[in-house]
Order: C-alpha cells, then structure tokens, then sequence
C-alpha cells in the first residue's frame, strides 16, 4: 500500500456525501487491501482545528496523496453533508 498508517493526506476531490473538500487533510488510521473487483482503500481520521475528531472516512487510495511540501494549508469552517 502506498500511504503508512498514521500518514498525512490530502483529499484529491471534493466529497460531497461527507461534506470534506479537495485539499482538506487527514490521517490514515487503516487500510483496506485491493480485491480483484476493487481498488485497495483507507479509512482517515480527520480532525479539526484544535485536535478534535470530527469524522472517521474511507477513501479509495487514487482519492488521495501526500501533501506537496510547497502547499499552503487552508483554514475554513467545516460544513456537514445534510
């Protein structure tokens, strides 16, 4: 698998089911190995500002990569999917 658990990751998409965006960070705390129907996955944690969890996610592993050392993080308020 591509990203250790405990890695740092930024989303490569806007996920609207659970109201994250492209370039919001999080945690790997799990991997889910590729079968053949299926590519190999992770779940994230993804915390809030003062180190707080807000939600435990599954992404595909193409929905995510390693933050680019020349990025700017971004600060922006977290709106929950309805």
């Amino acid at each position: 698998m591509k990203f250790d658990l405990f890695s740092t990751v930024v989303l490569v998409h806007d996920l609207s089911e659970s109201g994250f965006r492209r370039g919001d960070v999080a945690t790997v705390v799990e991997q889910i190995p590729a079968t053949p129907q299926r590519e190999g996955g992770y779940l994230l944690e993804v915390f809030d500002a003062s180190g707080s969890t807000i939600d435990v996610i599954s992404v595909l592993e193409s929905e995510i990569e390693f933050p680019k050392p020349d990025a700017v993080v971004n600060y922006r308020e977290y709106e929950k999917a309805a």
